[in-house]
Formats: structure tokens, C-alpha cells, sequence
């Protein structure tokens, strides 16, 4: 019969008892107790921010209150679809960049109500994902490729869109249309509301091309050809713009027009990038560089106290430099220009691959 040794045995031969190793090292960490403490009320915070918002989102979005109530379950569906994920990322990065993690992506779906209020089409993105699972096809072929992002295209687009409203500008002032007035912001808030502009139409472009150029093109242009698509679609952006204020019919016609020009550089480049970019920079001129309306809205934060004055077929009246009759022979020249950079070639449609 095997007896183990006793402890006391074993110390009185000349080893002295020894403390488990097994047991972990306690570590007395009071920054990690306020780090949570403080996650504790910042995630509360967040969900009490809920009875603030909703409110706001039922008339923003004209939702039922029945709709209203879903905007809860929602909330609180997701700390249960995502607790296993959430589980696994924390395994593998640690409490500590994980909470980290869970901040960041706080702070980003925060961010995503400035577009979300301008143009509520959140929805865009999510049909044509869950679509794109459907008919096994790559998001990509809705014309935003993952490759190009902000690349070559994009700062194409943005040199494009620069151009445009320097050129729109200087030839509204030429003949007398344009004042640049007096600085509207000074010092640090020039930056500020400069940078704010410059991811604003970023994201509000971004939601626009996607809506009316990607995926409902694509499957539009799938049953009726192309251009045809591209037509109504362009014909739908107009229609969306016309319920601004200030907005008129020929603004309108200036808003179908470049959206064609931008579904013209789709079928050239099979890309959005391109149209992304130029639709940022021209709004971002028009907005904030040379101040003045924007589809007919006048947006504060502008650089300068500009004035237009003169006919409307000058400077396109309420609806801004847009519809002048300027901004339409650009656009025409743009056509040639973008023909001869970009060939036209054979398109090539996706085909799912054979199960």
C-alpha cells in the first residue's frame, strides 16, 4: 500500500513546505477597477440615450410607434446575437482591447447618424448585402470595389469635382454674378468646419452613389439595359433633391444631368469611386470654399459671407451655382473629356460560379 509523505516529514528531512504553484499571482490592478467602473456608465449611458433619440428618429423617419418599439427590440436583440461573437473576440484580444474595440465601434455607429439624418438610406447598403449572399456575388460588382478604395479613381473624381466649381465660380464672377464677401470663420474654425464638410459629403456622397448608382443600377440595367436604368434612376436623384428648399425644376434638370455623367463614369470605369469623389469635392466647393447654396440649401459653417446676384440662367437662383447654365456646358465637356481618358470596352457582367 502506497502512503503519501507527510508535509511535516518531508519539512523535518530538509525541505520546507512550498505553496501551490498552481495558484495564479494576485494582482492588485486599481486603474483596470476604474477602467470598468467608468465602461459600466458609459454603456448605460449609451442605452439611455435611447429615450433621447427615438423620439427624434420618429420624426425624422415618420415612424409608426409600433416601428418605434422595434427600435428597442433591435438594440437589445443585438448584446444577444453579438454575445458569442463579442465572447471570442475577447478571448482572443484580451478585456482590455476588447472594451477597447467595443468603444471604437460605439463612437462609429454615433458618427453614422450624421448621414443617417440627411439622407436615412441606411437601408441601401443592407439590402444589397443581404442580396449579394443571395445571388452569390461579391459586393464589389455594385461598384465599390474594396481595391480601389480612395485610390487613384477617388482623387481622379475629387480633381474633377474641384475643378468644376472653380470653373463654375470663376466664370459666374466673370460676368459679374459672384461675391466672395467678407470671412464668415476665422482661425481654428476654418480647419473645423472644413474638415466637418469634408467627411460629411465624404459619407453623404458615399450613401447617394451607392443608393441610386449600385446595386438598384446594376439590377435595373439586368432587365432593361443600362442606360435606360441609368435614365430613371437619374430621374429618381432629381425628384429626390426636388423636395429641398429652394430647390427649383432646373435644378433638378442640373441634378438628372450630372447623375447621368456619374453613371456615364460607371459604365467607363465599372467603378462608383470615381463619382464618389468628384460628388464630395463639387458639394465640399459649394458648400463650404465658395459659400453658397447647395440644391438649394444654404448650410452654416461657410467660409465667406458670398453673394450671388444676377439673372438665374447666371447663377442658377435658389437652387445655387448648379443650375446655371454654366454648370451644364462643364458637365458636356465633361463627357468628352472622360470619353477620351476612358475608352469605352466591352463590359463584363459577373457570373456566380456553378454549385
Amino acid at each position: 500500500m502506497n502512503v503519501s509523505p507527510d508535509p511535516l516529514t518531508v519539512a523535518a528531512v530538509g525541505g520546507a513546505p512550498q505553496e501551490s504553484t498552481s495558484r495564479a499571482a494576485h494582482v492588485d490592478a486599481a486603474g483596470l477597477r476604474w477602467f470598468v467602473f467608468a465602461l459600466f456608465f458609459i454603456f448605460g449611458g449609451i442605452t439611455s440615450l435611447n429615450d433621447v433619440v427615438i423620439p427624434k428618429l420618429k420624426g425624422l423617419f415618420t415612424l409608426t410607434n409600433g416601428e418605434v418599439m422595434l427600435v428597442q427590440t433591435a438594440f437589445f436583440a443585438a448584446y444577444f446575437l453579438f454575445s458569442l461573437p463579442a465572447a471570442v473576440l475577447v478571448r482572443r484580444a484580451g478585456y482590455m482591447r476588447g472594451a477597447a474595440i467595443g468603444l471604437l465601434l460605439m463612437a462609429a455607429g454615433c458618427l453614422l447618424f450624421i448621414p443617417a439624418s440627411a439622407a436615412g438610406i441606411f437601408a441601401a447598403f443592407l439590402a444589397a448585402w443581404i442580396m449579394s449572399q443571395l445571388e452569390k456575388r461579391p459586393m464589389a460588382v455594385y461598384g465599390l470595389p474594396a481595391r480601389g478604395a480612395f485610390g487613384k479613381q477617388f482623387w481622379l473624381g475629387c480633381l474633377f469635382g474641384f475643378c468644376e466649381i472653380c470653373a463654375l465660380m470663376a466664370l459666374i464672377s466673370a460676368f459679374g454674378g459672384y461675391s466672395f464677401g467678407s470671412l464668415a470663420e476665422h482661425g481654428g474654425a476654418i480647419a473645423k468646419w472644413a474638415l466637418f464638410w469634408a467627411v460629411f459629403f465624404i459619407i453623404v456622397g458615399l450613401f447617394e452613389e451607392f443608393l441610386f448608382r449600385g446595386y438598384s443600377l446594376y439590377t435595373l440595367a439586368d432587365g432593361v439595359g443600362f442606360w435606360p436604368a441609368a435614365l430613371l434612376l437619374a430621374g429618381m436623384f432629381g425628384w429626390v433633391h426636388k423636395h429641398n428648399s429652394g430647390e427649383d425644376w432646373i435644378g433638378v434638370a442640373g441634378v438628372v444631368f450630372v447623375g447621368l455623367f456619374w453613371s456615364f463614369t460607371l459604365k467607363r470605369t465599372g467603378s462608383l469611386w470615381f463619382a464618389l469623389g468628384m460628388h464630395a469635392a463639387f458639394d465640399f466647393g459649394e458648400t463650404f470654399l465658395f459659400s453658397v447654396p447647395d440644391s438649394g440649401m444654404i448650410f452654416p459653417g461657410h467660409l465667406s459671407n458670398a453673394t450671388l446676384h444676377g439673372p438665374n440662367w447666371l447663377t442658377g437662383g435658389t437652387p445655387g451655382p448648379e443650375a446655371s447654365v454654366f454648370d451644364f456646358l462643364i458637365l458636356a465637356v465633361f463627357f468628352f473629356l472622360f470619353d477620351r481618358l476612358y475608352p469605352a470596352r466591352h463590359a463584363q457582367r459577373y457570373v456566380p460560379p456553378a454549385n
